[in-house]
C-alpha cells in the first residue's frame, strides 16, 4: 500500500505543480494586461487549489503509512530525515493554506485586476515554497 500511496503522491506533484504554475503564470499576465477576470481564469485557478488539496491529502496518507513519516522524529539531526518528516509537511501545509487564502481573497476581489493580483501573490509564495521543500533526492531516485 506504501508504494502505490509514494507512486501517486509523486505522479500527482507534477499536475499539481504545473496547474499552480500555470495558474500563477496566468494570474501575472491578466494583472499585467489588467483584462477582466474571466470564468476560464476562474477555471485555471481552481485547478492549481483543487490539485494542490489532492496533493495534500495524498501526502498526508503516506505521512501516516511511510517509514519516512512520523516514525523518524527523534532523528532531526539527519537533514534528509527532518526534510521528509518535518520541512516538507510544514512549509507544504503552509503553502496550501496560503493558496487557499489566495483563492478565497480572489472572491472578495471587486475588479478583475484586483482579482488577478490576489491569486498571483498568494498562488507564487505557495508555489515557491513546495519547490523549496521538495526532497528532490527521493524524487528523482
Amino acid at each position: 500500500m506504501y508504494e502505490i500511496i509514494q507512486k501517486g503522491h509523486s505522479g500527482l506533484a507534477y499536475l499539481a505543480l504545473l496547474a499552480l504554475f500555470i495558474a500563477v503564470i496566468n494570474a501575472f499576465l491578466g494583472m499585467s494586461s489588467k483584462r477582466d477576470f474571466e470564468p476560464k481564469d476562474r477555471s485555471i485557478s481552481l485547478f492549481g487549489l483543487i490539485f494542490s488539496h489532492i496533493q495534500l491529502l495524498f501526502g498526508f496518507i503516506l505521512y501516516f503509512v511511510s517509514p519516512l513519516g512520523s516514525a523518524s522524529f527523534g532523528q532531526m539531526s539527519n537533514s534528509a530525515l527532518r526534510l521528509t518528516s518535518l520541512e516538507h509537511p510544514l512549509i507544504n501545509i503552509i503553502a496550501i493554506a496560503l493558496i487557499t487564502i489566495g483563492w478565497s481573497k480572489h472572491k472578495k476581489a471587486a475588479t478583475g485586476t484586483d482579482k488577478f493580483k490576489k491569486i498571483a501573490i498568494f498562488y507564487a509564495i505557495g508555489l515557491v515554497l513546495i519547490l523549496s521543500r521538495i526532497p528532490w533526492s527521493l524524487w528523482f531516485k
